[in-house]
């Protein structure tokens, strides 16, 4: 079965820019709702529980069809959301990026400042639910979107940081007010996560 992980920090660890009420209806019920969802899914399919998330929705099409929309929303929902948690951080020295990861930034989109509008610009230009992706695919960096709880994966891309835009991810604090919650994210970024993440 799979389960729901642990934070590696408090809910209210990230205020005053993502707010603990927040913090903890995304993962205690929205995270939560999309594992049982999961779990419901595969109980006709025990072989599956043994894979890895990444495993199990990287290739939807192999699943018996019973069952991949589920996966893709629900296996989907997991993954991404499991990412999205380890990819912020309270602790100052992680919000810190290394030379080697801001020279590949620069190397891919002409500096940080350039890298970060393009991606601010897919996390607010995605109509309705979904993500912001930074990905590596084929030894480059490329930032994506995507909808609903697709995952980077099924497009054959590794994903390294990821930007939660459903409305469940600000709505308490920002409302409609997408653009300022992103503006927020951006000082709650684990960049040592992002540089391990590319470095696998």
């Amino acid at each position: 079965m799979f389960k729901l992980m642990p934070l590696n920090y408090q809910y209210n660890d990230l205020e005053p820019y993502i707010d603990a009420k927040t913090m903890e209806i995304h993962h205690s019920k929205h995270h939560q709702t999309y594992i049982d969802k999961l779990n419901a899914s595969l109980k006709e399919h025990p072989d599956l529980l043994n894979k890895d998330i990444s495993e199990l929705v990287k290739d939807i099409d192999s699943l018996p069809e019973s069952i991949r929309i589920s996966v893709r929303n629900n296996g989907g929902g997991h993954y991404n959301h499991s990412l999205f948690w380890n990819l912020m951080t309270p602790d100052l020295d992680q919000q810190k990026i290394s030379d080697n990861l801001s020279k590949l930034i620069q190397t891919n989109f002409g500096d940080f400042k350039t890298f970060q509008e393009k991606f601010t610009e897919s996390a607010v230009g995605r109509f309705g639910s979904g993500w912001a992706w930074l990905v590596s695919k084929n030894g480059k960096l490329e930032i994506i979107s995507t909808a609903n709880q697709d995952t980077p994966l099924e497009l054959g891309c590794n994903p390294i940081l990821g930007l939660d835009v459903w409305e469940h991810a600000y709505y308490l604090k920002y409302q409609n007010r997408r653009p300022e919650y992103i503006d927020a994210w951006w000082n709650v970024v684990n960049w040592q996560e992002v540089e391990k993440r590319l470095n696998k």
